[in-house]
């Protein structure tokens, strides 16, 4: 990874450790520049009336802050609790977690290749440069594959190291998107043409094997088709693929038919 700056930013969001708690403000350190001390001024802690600063703040408690003034020359650091919004504290953390589980990962692949972690690190920044953040390099490759991880100029031996890890430590969410179909054959081989329309999905789906899909009738003419996937314009293609050989086939065998995409699914 790219050397951190020795400061943060005025308006950086920063993950602080609450270390001290005094009457005219609090100590934190900062986690992710090598533990460096910064203040909480008490009038910076909340928007609601206290009458306790430890109401609000607990040592040992880590938070999300805003930086709001920085002195280079003393090293000094100033930040605030109450201007982090509830979605940047949401974001921040989240993006913390995700470093962090990151950089286990690279200790990890130092470990069993009998590495340092700086040599780790060293090839860990190319999941970086290339994917924008560390751990987005381990999710593509438990989702893509070793050539994840080539794409982005990793070599051999840590090739190897990070797509094992990342095979067994990164759980990718599914994304899940639902269709209903339905099909009318008022014919005296309705029955026979409802199965040639219907057949489609199985014949579709071998052409998307990384999918999981489930089919199944939710009463008659209804059928619903269920699709889970952890790349979803892959899980969008493949409905969108459906939806016209459907129409097609029941235009072919003369089947009124209607192709719905469930919402909030």
């Amino acid at each position: 990874m790219p050397a951190r700056r020795r400061l943060p930013r005025p308006l950086e969001l920063v993950v602080g450790t609450v270390v001290r708690i005094e009457n005219h403000g609090a100590y934190v350190t900062l986690d992710e520049y090598g533990s460096l001390e910064a203040y909480v001024p008490l009038n910076e802690v909340s928007h609601s009336w206290f009458k306790s600063i430890r109401e609000v703040l607990k040592v040992g408690q880590k938070r999300v802050f805003k930086v709001i003034r920085v002195d280079p020359r003393h090293s000094h650091v100033d930040v605030s609790l109450k201007r982090v919004s509830e979605r940047e504290a949401k974001a921040k953390m989240l993006e913390w977690k995700r470093l962090q589980r990151a950089l286990r990962l690279v200790e990890l692949a130092a470990e069993k290749l009998g590495k340092s972690v700086e040599e780790a690190m060293a090839e860990a920044t190319k999941l970086e440069e290339h994917y924008g953040e560390l751990f987005a390099g381990f999710e593509a490759a438990a989702r893509e594959g070793r050539g994840a991880l080539a794409k982005a100029g990793v070599k051999e031996p840590w090739l190897s190291a990070f797509y094992e890890l990342a095979k067994s430590h990164v759980k990718l969410p599914k994304v899940k998107l639902s269709a209903v179909i339905s099909v009318m054959c008022p014919h005296g081989d309705g029955l026979e043409r409802l199965l040639k329309i219907l057949s489609a999905w199985e014949e579709v789906k071998d052409r998307y094997p990384a999918l999981d899909v489930r089919f199944y009738t939710v009463g008659s003419p209804k059928y619903k088709l269920d699709v889970e996937a952890y790349e979803p314009k892959l899980a969008e293609a493949f409905l969108e693929e459906i939806a016209k050989v459907i129409a097609a086939r029941a235009g072919e065998v003369g089947c009124q038919h209607s192709f719905e995409r469930v919402k909030g699914e």
